[in-house]
């Protein structure tokens, strides 16, 4: 059931002022990854936006999740292409011209970077070039890679702009991730240099809201699972690494920005800045800012942490000066993300 919080976002993100949608009028869109939480709320959005504006859009959606593939279907109005990334698509699922082009196909769970990193970056390797080809072919104008805030490793700096990467252990197979996402990056420039293809990267801080999956394994979730039950928190960690983190409205903002006025060849750090916090200080803003005080944070490290997966320690916040130039604003901050998902996964059970 689509809950009211989540078209309340969906309406604010088709009549934001500073998108410039009658620049897409006439367009055709591909979306990758599109039964994720970003790529779902991205389909709708644009739908909306179709519908507001006039636009005339053929938008066409691709995921794994045949099921959810078939909902936005049945809401939208779209065309969706069911399979796996890494295999090409047929020549006839496609229009012969695609103007615009939101790659976000990728394996995300921290608990299949370590069981199944072969799989993490063929996804990542196979699915992005596979997808630079059809940009390639089809003369895009523009496409947008949706690479992570992981990127940027372990680093010094207390706050990183688009060109500090910092150290990936590279024997670490935890490191197939963002390892992964550092070479379609070089790949996305490689294809712009040698094809010229309009290629850009949006490196994303986590992101959630109305629309995540109660399912979402992520740490964010499982308090918002905790704020729900009034269960307390445990923290299976000291709670010390820093998260960057952003509402998915405003990230799907970001990204229509980025597609329509961010420059070919560079990365856009898209992230609240003042949503940066340790997952100790969530974890407390969530018991006592959102729950009021009614649970508490407790610690309890498992035996078997090394198998979760988790990402190393680090420490540093995403500066966001480039996506600002580009007009952009984030509307939520941490705590009314945290009441959002809340209400609308209330309305989910209800």
């Amino acid at each position: 059931m689509t809950s009211k919080v989540f078209l309340e976002d969906i309406e604010y993100i088709a009549s934001s002022d500073e998108i410039r949608w009658t620049d897409m009028r006439n367009s055709a869109v591909l979306i990758t990854g599109a039964t994720g939480l970003i790529g779902y709320a991205l389909v709708h959005a644009l739908s909306a936006a179709n519908d507001k504006h006039k636009l005339n859009l053929r938008i066409i959606a691709h995921g794994r999740n045949a099921e959810k593939g078939e909902a936005l279907v049945r809401e939208c109005g779209i065309r969706f292409i069911s399979g796996d990334i890494r295999e090409p698509m047929l020549s006839d699922e496609l229009p012969e011209t695609i103007d615009y082009i939101v790659h976000g196909a990728a394996v995300t769970k921290s608990a299949d970077m370590v069981a199944n990193p072969v799989g993490v970056m063929t996804t990542a390797f196979d699915g992005t070039r596979n997808i630079l080809e059809q940009a390639k072919e089809r003369h895009c104008k523009s496409l947008v890679y949706l690479s992570s805030m992981e990127v940027y490793g372990q680093t010094e700096l207390k706050e990183v702009a688009e060109s500090d990467l910092g150290y990936l252990d590279l024997s670490n197979i935890r490191s197939s991730y963002p390892e992964s996402k550092r070479l379609c990056e070089n790949m996305c420039a490689a294809y712009a240099a040698q094809y010229g293809v309009p290629a850009k990267v949006a490196r994303l801080a986590q992101t959630f809201g109305a629309g995540t999956s109660r399912s979402d394994t992520r740490v964010f979730a499982q308090f918002a699972r905790n704020a729900i039950a009034n269960q307390d928190i445990e923290l299976h960690t000291e709670g010390k690494s820093r998260g960057n983190y952003c509402y998915t409205a405003d990230t799907i903002r970001a990204l229509l920005l980025i597609m329509l006025d961010g420059k070919y060849g560079e990365a856009y750090n898209v992230a609240n800045h003042g949503a940066s916090t340790t997952i100790r200080e969530m974890a407390e803003l969530v018991a006592d800012d959102v729950c009021g005080g009614t649970i508490k944070v407790v610690v309890s490290i498992p035996e078997d942490i090394h198998k979760r997966g988790y990402a190393p320690v680090v420490s540093h916040s995403l500066n966001t000066d480039k996506l600002k130039a580009l007009g952009w604003i984030p509307r939520y901050g941490l705590a009314d993300m945290y009441r959002r998902i809340i209400v609308d996964w209330k309305e989910g059970i209800l």
